[in-house]
């Protein structure tokens, strides 16, 4: 099992949950970003820095995450690309995301494309609190607990 990060919008709160994880729990951890990340010093956490550009951090990802690994993603079309090839999919508000639900959220935040694209005022998420905060450390602890061998 591995964790791919979606960093370039992934709040510094969440990555320094997961860097404690990371080395915790021994799993390797790959925060993808367009630009140079700073991460700690650790064999377990590396930052791969793509080209900029529209979705290539996503792409990235979608081209590494394999069955089994969890990717951290607020991106819903990436999370249903990376579900289709067997990853677990943890946003950073603690939301699990897995062949279950996903389809939903796909449609939904097409709806809500569609909507914003027709001159629909939709507003946006709300702002990440610490309950958020919480929620994701609980999920993510309960997702290694599972899913990483001792």
């Amino acid at each position: 099992m591995k964790i791919w990060v979606d960093a370039d919008a992934c709040p510094a709160v969440i990555k320094d949950i997961l860097y404690r994880a990371a080395n915790r729990a021994q799993v390797p951890l790959t925060l993808v970003a367009n630009k140079m990340l700073r991460v700690p010093p650790s064999p377990w956490i590396r930052a791969l820095q793509v080209p900029a550009g529209f979705d290539v951090a996503d792409r990235r990802i979608a081209q590494e995450a394999e069955a089994g690994d969890l990717v951290i993603t607020a991106d819903i079309p990436l999370a249903a690309q990376v579900v289709a090839a067997g990853a677990l999919v943890l946003d950073p508000r603690g939301e699990l995301l897995d062949a279950d639900n996903i389809q939903e959220r796909l449609t939904l935040r097409n709806f809500m494309e569609g909507l914003r694209s027709s001159g629909v005022e939709t507003g946006g998420p709300a702002a990440f609190s610490a309950a958020d905060r919480k929620a994701f450390a609980n999920r993510l602890d309960g997702l290694l607990a599972r899913l990483v061998p001792r």
